[in-house]
């Protein structure tokens, strides 16, 4: 939702959550208006049959079929970008609150490996569905590679374990 913003721009909105059943389908529905323009605003989502797992991991073992590698590079880039910059600019006593958000790329960064098919090294041109999608492999498609996006999750990780090490909640010691 926050990749597809308002007509105006925006991506702000508040969002209402329901299920609906759809004939054999659940589908997760999220819709408010939007905090800029009061436009109306409407997603849908068919859930998959499994359990998903938790929270940071966007889904199950299969590729998503509502965002491409492409959007999800774009998160992933984007949010590994601003926490590298706010761990370089905040005590290590405090890292742990970034720790979220550094695994939020690292599931952003493993959802892009799910694109790539069995034997092959990198995720196909044709699994960029989106324009923003489409744009990043254009500029980046060295990117998909599976060697860069598994370098990509190693150093990732390797920021949570310094994160785990040098830095816990104040409530947790």
């Amino acid at each position: 939702m926050d990749l597809h913003p308002c007509t105006c721009g925006s991506g702000d909105f508040d969002r209402r959550h329901r299920l609906e059943q759809h004939g054999d389908d659940i589908v997760a529905v999220y819709e408010g208006m939007c905090r800029e323009c009061g436009e109306k605003r409407c997603f849908a989502f068919r859930m998959a049959e499994e359990i998903p797992p938790p929270l940071p991991a966007f889904g199950g073992a299969e590729p998503s079929q509502i965002i491409d590698p492409g959007e999800f590079a774009e998160i992933a880039f984007r949010v590994s970008r601003s926490a590298g910059l706010q761990l370089l600019n905040t005590p290590e006593s405090e890292h742990y609150k970034l720790r979220d958000a550094v695994a939020y790329s690292v599931a952003a960064f493993e959802e892009i490996l799910k694109f790539i098919p069995p034997g092959q090294d990198a995720v196909p041109a044709d699994a960029f569905t989106s324009d923003m999608g489409r744009a990043r492999y254009r500029r980046e498609p060295g990117k998909f590679d599976r060697d860069i996006l598994e370098m990509n999750v190693r150093d990732a990780k390797a920021v949570l374990a310094d994160i785990d090490e040098v830095s816990t909640p104040r409530d947790a010691q």
